[in-house]
């Protein structure tokens, strides 16, 4: 409920601090008064798009503030939190500043917000509706939010199944796209694995052959000289001709009287260190042999890795890891098109039971239309339009999350004329009346919000705009309604009265709104059926009126 708006140099107002109530409140005022400057200062404080000179004259900075009371459940909580913002107790406080330059600041609850949040929240505690409104129930991009209300739709279901397909989609689509980009590397894959296949190399590999290349290579460079060596050792050689002096020196020993004993020792110790180095460099020569063959093979092999691993950028070492790597990835291109169709026949499944669920909301909103236009018909009938049509029409749209149907309210205002939409073809007093019969079914058990009605009694009176006023009092039954009025039948029925007038005091024109009591309130409404010249059957008409 809007508890208070108070109105600091905005536009034509001055100073003005006003208290409203439960039920249904009604402003009235000459034409040009200044009830329009109401709506304003509203819109203004509560984010809406607004005009640029909002600052009276002479001031150098407009405020509006307004308080709303916010019972526990009210869904304005909810954006609240979103926005960081707790509040103790019931009272909001919304705040909002507009300085002489155009720059606007924004508070709730003392809590700097900027202009977004401000409109967020109004989506949640104030719904305006006129002849001239965008944001109610003359624009058809929220028909459908409204008769799923009606409705009670359950939206859970759809929103459920269009994520689920959604999510099916994706994971095709990123499939379809990794399975293309595989194909397009598929004749680089098989070739390569077949390559890495046929070397098979192993880690530790590179090292060993090249240890085994530079043995083979030194080996062949040594050789020949190690076995001139050992030919120089050999029989022919070094030990040959130490075993003739050793045994020329043995036959003469005999008659050298003992001078040759230590000779031939030491020529025996040296034949046994002959033969141990012989035997060494025997030894070594046999295993300096080696295959041609065998070397030309390793230099083949070691030459094939390095050229494999260059071709692929990584060292010989990896190129056992690296085929398992690109054999794992053509194992799955070979496995793709199988899983194709499985993420396929999932994708299928999920847009069928998006089709069930979809078809199951649209059934629902068609029958929720149907009892919308009865409702709606019925409503009619008081409001003295009982040959007017409402139909809501629910068609085909693009699929989305909530459900696959655009709803629009049309109406025909006789039977057999063409139907359109509700601001093409009803003039102003039918649409006012159209809106008013559309509101009180969509608004029945919903209490969040303060629903204000700009001139929505505009061209009809009598006994029709009794049964606006009526109607208007249903709606705040248990709620809050403002109305700003030229009916008096419908401003007897407010449970409170303001009465907006304006004023020219040395130049300067200054807009009031100041609250009725009952005398008061008769005066205003014989005005309003009288004139200028309230005359004694007016104020008696007036008092008639306010007794009901």
């Amino acid at each position: 409920m809007l508890r208070s708006l108070d109105i600091r140099d905005m536009l034509l107002i001055d100073r003005l601090d006003l208290s409203f109530g439960p039920g249904l409140n009604v402003l009235t005022g000459e034409t040009g008064a200044g009830k329009s400057i109401l709506l304003d200062c509203l819109g203004f404080v509560l984010g809406w798009r607004s005009r640029a000179d909002l600052v009276r004259q002479g001031a150098t900075q407009g405020e509006v503030q307004a308080v709303f009371d916010l019972p526990a459940a009210h869904p304005a909580r909810a954006l609240l939190a979103e926005a960081g913002i707790t509040i103790d107790d019931d009272e909001l406080i919304l705040r909002r500043v507009n300085a002489l330059d155009g720059r606007k600041t924004g508070w709730v609850n003392d809590r700097r917000v900027s202009g977004e949040v401000l409109r967020q929240l109004s989506e949640v505690l104030v719904e305006l509706h006129g002849q001239h409104d965008d944001r109610g129930l003359l624009n058809p991009r929220g028909h459908r939010v409204l008769l799923d209300a009606f409705g009670a739709m359950d939206l859970a279901p759809v929103r459920a199944a269009w994520a689920a397909r959604r999510e099916a989609a994706r994971a095709l689509e990123e499939a379809e796209a990794a399975l293309a980009a595989a194909r397009v590397e598929e004749e680089f894959l098989r070739h390569s694995v077949a390559e890495l296949d046929k070397l098979a190399p192993e880690p530790g590999e590179e090292q060993r052959l090249d240890i085994a290349r530079r043995s083979m290579q030194g080996a062949e460079r040594i050789r020949d000289d190690v076995a001139r060596a050992l030919q120089m050792l050999g029989g022919d050689g070094a030990e040959g001709a130490m075993v003739d002096a050793a045994r020329w020196l043995e036959g003469a020993s005999d008659r050298a009287e003992g001078r040759l004993d230590e000779p031939l020792a030491a020529l025996s110790r040296a034949l046994i260190e002959l033969g141990e180095a012989t035997q060494g460099v025997e030894n070594t020569l046999a295993a300096l042999e080696f295959d041609p063959h065998a070397l030309e093979a390793t230099e083949e092999r070691l030459f094939a890795l390095r050229a494999l691993a260059r071709k692929h950028d990584v060292l010989a070492d990896d190129l056992a890891g690296l085929a398992d790597q690109l054999r794992g990835r053509l194992e799955r291109l070979d496995a793709g098109e199988a899983r194709m169709g499985a993420l396929r026949q999932a994708a299928r499944d999920a847009e069928a039971a998006y089709d069930a669920a979809a078809a199951a909301l649209t059934h629902a909103r068609t029958e929720a239309a149907g009892r919308l236009d009865q409702a709606v018909t019925a409503e009619l009938v008081p409001l003295k339009m009982e040959r007017a049509v409402f139909r809501t029409v629910v068609s085909p749209a693009d699929p989305g999350p909530d459900g696959r149907d655009v709803v629009a309210f049309t109406v025909a205002t006789n039977p057999g004329a063409p139907s359109g939409p509700l601001d093409k073809i009803a003039s102003g007093g039918e649409l006012s009346r159209f809106l008013l019969a559309l509101k009180v079914c969509l608004a029945r058990g919903n209490d969040a919000l303060v629903m204000i009605f700009d001139e929505i009694d505009r061209g009809v009176g009598g006994a029709t705009a009794d049964a606006v006023g009526r109607r208007l009092q249903t709606l705040a039954d248990g709620a809050q309604v403002l109305v700003i009025t030229h009916s008096p039948q419908v401003a007897a029925l407010g449970a409170a009265h303001f009465r907006v007038s304006k004023s020219v005091t040395d130049g300067m024109t200054t807009s009031t709104v100041v609250p009725l009591s009952q005398p008061d309130r008769v005066a205003e409404i014989a005005r309003m059926l009288a004139g200028d010249r309230v005359t004694d059957a007016a104020t008696e008409a007036a008092r008639s009126l306010l007794d009901g």
